[in-house]
């Protein structure tokens, strides 16, 4: 079908209503990660330690930290065809089993997390960033329970459409995180100076603010205070929180496979030295704030194909879609000649080190290579969920990231002798696979609801 502007006009437009806000939230999320990563690479100056070990720390943590999130995301699509359908009475019970089903598994994956401490020095990284990054660790660990009760009444919210409420909270709260980090990384204040401890410590404090901002903002607006009125002794239960797993579960698994292969890749830098490892984590922060528009879109998208797909209306549910793809792939298209055009400035704002700075303007231009990619598989994972098809995204990214993206950059990294680059060419391999996988299963899907009608 040849394309026309008129017809996606007001596509653009509700999908861009809905991810503006989780832009800003998600803006919020990764200035605070450039301002630790930022502050601390200041705080190390020539010395990359202080880099690597947040970099190491933080890799360590986000397994299982994006595993418990990809959890949380079930809540949306299943939200989100209740509220179309206005089954006000099921939206309240998917919510009072999401507070307590999520704030327990934020507890014991806050105790999983701080048993794992020793097993960090058997990863093969230097001893003194190991030595380094553990306090930091530590303090996101202990976020873990507040991160997990921000995202039911976040992922709540999302389903009935409201994406605003996440901007606020996670501005205010990432406004006091840089606070927070500058007067514990270098002392202000009469504080005492803990460098990278202190970056987790900012970090720990705002996530409990966000939580804190969150519930109260649900609390007083009367709309959503009404979902409180549903809860009762007899709402909770099992069939339930089965319902928030098995939609939650495939989703956890594909973010956990696709995270690992981030993660791996920034462990397998750390076998090269620091500079490589400190290099990573500058790429990936770059990285992320151009992913952070793909997220957007894409969480967008799953609010937009729910309702779409509460209402059993196919035609609306595949024009959104589309829409999504247009607006991702220009997006992506930007910010890979932006990683290209300024892969020489970019590092000079972290640090001094020139080994590092060499090494991340090569990675940039990789990072430039998977863009589109990226974007794609972001947006079609967005879709699956919309439609409740999430069994499919598992076994997809399986063979993704653990077949080929972590194997491929493993050959070129260390066995072809690439190095860094080898590794960061692994995610171009591991991206389009899944792009494509997951396109053919949306084609295969959406034909299969047209049927239905």
């Amino acid at each position: 079908m040849t394309y026309r502007f008129s017809i996606y006009k007001e596509q653009y437009r509700q999908n861009l209503r809905l991810a503006l806000p989780v832009v800003l939230t998600q803006l919020g999320q990764i200035l605070t990660q450039f301002a630790d990563n930022l502050m601390v690479g200041r705080y190390g100056g020539n010395d990359p330690t202080p880099l690597a070990a947040v970099s190491f720390g933080g890799s360590v943590f986000f397994i299982l930290f994006i595993a418990s999130i990809g959890i949380a995301l079930g809540m949306t699509p299943l939200v989100g065809e209740r509220y179309v359908q206005g089954d006000r009475a099921q939206a309240s019970k998917l919510l009072q089993n999401g507070i307590l089903f999520y704030g327990v598994l934020g507890m014991a994956m806050s105790a999983l997390q701080y048993a794992a401490i020793p097993l960090l020095y058997a990863l093969n990284q230097p001893a003194d960033v190991v030595d380094m990054a553990i306090p930091y660790y530590k303090m996101l660990v202990y976020s873990m329970p507040a991160v997990m009760l921000f995202f039911a009444f976040k992922q709540f919210l999302e389903g009935v459409g409201n994406t605003r409420a996440e901007m606020y909270a996670t501005i205010i709260a990432n406004a006091a995180n840089i606070a927070f980090n500058w007067l514990f990384i270098y002392g202000r204040c009469g504080m005492p100076e803990m460098g990278a401890e202190g970056a987790g410590l900012g970090t720990l404090l705002a996530r409990v603010i966000g939580m804190l901002i969150m519930i109260g903002y649900f609390c007083a607006g009367s709309r959503y205070r009404l979902y409180f009125r549903g809860f009762s002794w007899r709402g909770f239960s099992w069939r339930t929180i089965r319902e928030l797993f098995h939609m939650g579960g495939p989703i956890s698994l594909q973010m956990f496979l696709e995270s690992s292969a981030f993660v791996g890749t920034g462990i397998m830098m750390g076998w090269f030295n620091k500079q490589a490892l400190s290099a990573n984590q500058i790429a990936m922060t770059i990285g992320n704030c151009a992913f952070m528009i793909v997220m957007s879109i894409g969480a967008a998208t799953t609010i937009r194909v729910s309702h779409c797909y509460g209402a059993r209306n196919i035609g609306e549910l595949s024009l959104a879609a589309k829409a999504s793809y247009h607006l991702v792939l220009a997006w992506n298209a930007l910010a890979a000649l932006l990683f290209i055009s300024l892969r020489h400035i970019i590092p000079t704002l972290f640090t001094s080190n020139p080994e590092v700075i060499t090494i991340t303007s090569q990675l940039l231009v990789l990072a430039a290579l998977y863009q589109l990619s990226d974007g794609v598989q972001n947006v079609s994972v967005g879709i699956l969920r919309g439609i409740q098809d999430v069994k499919i995204i598992m076994p997809i990214a399986f063979v993704a990231y653990w077949l080929l993206n972590l194997p491929v950059g493993y050959l070129l990294g260390f066995t072809l002798g690439m190095g860094p680059s080898g590794l960061f060419l692994g995610f171009t391999f591991g991206l389009s696979a899944a792009a494509v996988l997951l396109i053919l299963r949306i084609r295969h899907s959406v034909r299969r609801l047209h049927a239905a009608k």
